[in-house]
C-alpha cells in the first residue's frame, strides 16, 4: 500500500486529479512512485512554491486562508488548499494552476475534493469554487452540481479499489499524453501498437487447438 496516496488510510486530494487526468499516470505516481519533472511540472512547482505560504490575509471584506490542511472522514481525504477564501461566512476552495484554461475535468475534480472535505469541516454547503491559472491570470469557475459531486466520488472508488486490489489501469494513448512527464516510461503509443500487431497476427494466423496423439 502506496505511502504517498494513503496517509493513515486517507487519499491525497491531489491524486485524484491524476486519476482523472489518466488512470495510468495516476498509478505510476502514487503506487509505482514514478515522477519525471518537465516543463509542466517545472512551471507548477514553482508556481505553487510561491503560493504555498502559510498564513491568511484580510482582503476588504473576505477572509484569505493559505496552505491549509483539508480532510474529510467520509470521503477519507485528506491534502493541502492553495487558497481558501471566507466572505459573509460562505467558504471558496480556490486551486491555482500553471497554463490557460483547462481542457479536461481534472482540475475541477480536485477543486470539488477540497469542498467535500470544508463542509464536512465547516457543516456548511459550498455551490462554488475557482481554479486560477497563471498564465491567463484568471479564474475558472467550477459549479459543485450534483453531476461533478458523482464525478468525484467515483474517482474516489474507483482508487480505492485500485489500491485494494493491486489493479494497474492500462496506458491508453490520447491526446493529452504529449504534455504529461510520464509519457516517456508509459510510451502508450508503443503499447497501442504492440496491441494492434497481436490482433492482426491473431486473424492472420488462428491458433490450432493442441491434438494429442
Amino acid at each position: 500500500m502506496s505511502k504517498e496516496v494513503f496517509i493513515m488510510d486517507y487519499i491525497q486530494i491531489a491524486s485524484l486529479n491524476h486519476y482523472s487526468y489518466c488512470p495510468h499516470r495516476f498509478w505510476r505516481m502514487f503506487c509505482a512512485s514514478e515522477f519525471t519533472d518537465n516543463q509542466y511540472t517545472i512551471d507548477g512547482t514553482t508556481l505553487n512554491d510561491r503560493v504555498h505560504m502559510v498564513g491568511d490575509l484580510n482582503v476588504e471584506q473576505t477572509w484569505q486562508i493559505r496552505a491549509i490542511w483539508l480532510k474529510s472522514e467520509r470521503y477519507q481525504l485528506i491534502g493541502k488548499a492553495d487558497l481558501i477564501e471566507v466572505e459573509n461566512h460562505r467558504f471558496i476552495p480556490i486551486e491555482y494552476k500553471r497554463g490557460k484554461k483547462a481542457q479536461w475535468m481534472n482540475d475541477a475534480l480536485q477543486v470539488t475534493a477540497q469542498a467535500l472535505c470544508l463542509e464536512e469541516m465547516t457543516n456548511t454547503t459550498i455551490d462554488v469554487g475557482y481554479v486560477y491559472y497563471a498564465q491567463t491570470h484568471q479564474r475558472q469557475e467550477v459549479y459543485l452540481t450534483q453531476k461533478i459531486r458523482d464525478q468525484t466520488m467515483n474517482a474516489i472508488a474507483q482508487i480505492k479499489k485500485i489500491m485494494t486490489t493491486n489493479t494497474i489501469p492500462k496506458a491508453v494513448y490520447e491526446k493529452r499524453c504529449q504534455g504529461c512527464s510520464l509519457y516517456s516510461a508509459c510510451l502508450p503509443m508503443a503499447n497501442k501498437k504492440v496491441d494492434r500487431y497481436q490482433e492482426e497476427n491473431s486473424k492472420n494466423y488462428p491458433q490450432v487447438p493442441f491434438l494429442s496423439s
